[in-house]
């Protein structure tokens, strides 16, 4: 324990400032400022070494919280950091994009702002880096095995890491043009400059790990190949099939799914020759009546691109009612809480809207101008609409941002046979391996969409499910155990 009054003389909560509104719009550059160690030092000290650290319970990783924080406090940055990497293999990008659920379950959080978790992490890492102590493991010896991961996001990156570290020779595929799934084309560059992977993966090359971009394992790489080229198999593809809106009105052109908007903005960034002469994309929200059908972080993803591509004005639609300002009474301490969060990008302007269904889109010539809307409460577990509150909107660009039902099915899937869950997830044994043997599964492809913090969880676990199937035994650690159900 870093500071053993630490807690008692910093009662205060302090984090990074974000760029002015005006300035960082006419960017795309992460929206926090730099923060001081001197300053982080301070907030590590806040931590309290509990004698029972619920912050590990709320990580999925297990991060070693208090170890770490209490070597920020010291000075001991390299400690910091390779303690923070026996858990976590990408602190850069959790640092950056986990709703933190260990701060939610922080027990100094019960009667005062929580430690600063988050911010350490991400300041452990970004300085690790700099300092160059970010360099290849590769692995001592080779074990003859070849691995095939499907999927290049989070849960795809931590399987690949950790297979490769452990000598098997690891193959990852990835159907887009470039390595990093969601990570590279769903979250903007506002949230996490790109390169942040790139780094990471440049250190994954030089470790031995092939990467195969534009290969749609299924259609280019048949099953009956994949199984013959390679000793074990990671499913790590995501839940990338997008929960429509099919009402009236859903056919007409300027109604698009979250994920059709943010990746076309991501390339522009990337500098792909998509953009028109004002450097916009093909679906852009300039000088457009803008509204967002989802009030979670891809909603609010869409939003900031939203402001930053010129909207005339955009309006966040949610169906649940507003959650309180501190957290409910329905989510206590340790839990993750419910309640009121204002992100960076519903800071910078828009209107959110809650307890809202909107029932059908209008249009002109086969192009959306509006929607037709009112609002709802909840009676016996289901939407009721309220009498006497229907209303217009105009809106020429209509994102829809809510959610995702699970893996595509068709291809892949089916061609391997893999039993299915009652959700429609991969099922998967204690080994995270499916019901077809040496097919491993990890992320959202087996648990449903999730956090980027359980995705590398479970491509860690995977990992070790692969390396105990190839080699009898492994010393690789599993964080988590799956908790799916087979379907009946």
């Amino acid at each position: 324990m870093g500071d053993i009054n630490g807690f008692l003389k910093h009662t205060e909560r302090e984090l990074p400032t974000r760029r002015p509104v005006p300035l960082r719009l006419r960017d795309w550059h992460e929206v926090y400022e730099e923060f001081s160690h001197e300053t982080l030092q301070v907030q590590a000290s806040r931590c309290m070494d509990c004698g029972i650290p619920f912050c590990h319970n709320g990580c999925p990783l297990g991060n070693l919280i208090p170890e770490w924080n209490d070597m920020v406090f010291r000075g001991r940055w390299r400690d910091a950091s390779e303690r923070l990497h026996a858990t976590n293999n990408f602190p850069e990008f959790t640092g950056r994009l986990c709703p933190a659920p260990c701060e939610a379950s922080c027990v100094l959080g019960i009667n005062q702002p929580a430690v600063t978790i988050k911010q350490v992490e991400v300041e452990i890492i970004d300085n690790a880096y700099a300092e160059g102590w970010i360099t290849p493991l590769p692995p001592d010896q080779l074990t003859g095995k070849k691995v095939a991961v499907v999927g290049s996001g989070p849960a795809g990156l931590a399987a690949a890491q950790q297979l490769t570290r452990a000598g098997h020779s690891v193959t990852v595929f990835e159907r887009a043009d470039r390595i990093g799934g969601l990570l590279r084309y769903g979250i903007p560059e506002f949230k996490m400059e790109k390169r942040h992977i790139d780094r990471r993966l440049d250190q994954m090359a030089a470790e031995g790990t092939q990467f195969r971009t534009g290969v749609n394992v299924g259609v280019d790489l048949t099953v009956e190949q994949l199984r013959e080229d390679f000793d074990a198999v990671v499913l790590a593809g995501g839940a990338t099939a997008w929960r429509d809106l099919p009402i009236p009105g859903r056919e007409l052109d300027g109604i698009h799914q979250a994920m059709e908007f943010l990746p076309l903005a991501n390339r522009v960034q990337l500098g792909d020759d998509i953009a028109d002469a004002d450097g916009l994309p093909p679906i852009n929200a300039r000088g457009k009546h803008v509204v967002i059908i989802g009030g979670g972080d891809t909603g609010a993803d869409c939003l900031g691109t939203s402001h930053r591509q010129g909207a005339a004005s955009v309006h966040q639609f949610e169906i649940m009612p507003r959650p309180p300002e501190q957290r409910a009474e329905s989510t206590p301490w340790p839990t993750y809480p419910l309640m009121f969060r204002v992100s960076s990008a519903h800071e910078e302007g828009g209107e959110r809207v809650f307890s809202v269904n909107t029932e059908q889109f209008t249009g002109v010539d086969g192009r959306v101008t509006g929607l037709k809307a009112h609002e709802v409460k909840m009676t016996g577990g289901r939407f009721e609409k309220v009498a006497g509150t229907d209303f217009e909107l105009p809106a020429d660009l209509v994102l829809l941002a809510m959610g995702f039902v699970g893996p595509e099915r068709e291809g892949l899937l089916t061609d391997l046979g893999v039993q299915l869950t009652d959700r429609g997830n991969v099922y998967r044994d204690n080994d995270f391996q499916t019901s077809a043997p040496g097919v491993f599964v990890a992320g959202d492809m087996g648990r449903g969409q999730s956090l980027i913090v359980w995705a590398i969880a479970e491509g860690r676990a995977a990992a070790a499910g692969v390396d105990r199937y190839l080699m009898g035994s492994s010393a690789l650690p599993a964080p988590i155990k799956p908790t799916a159900a087979p379907q009946r």
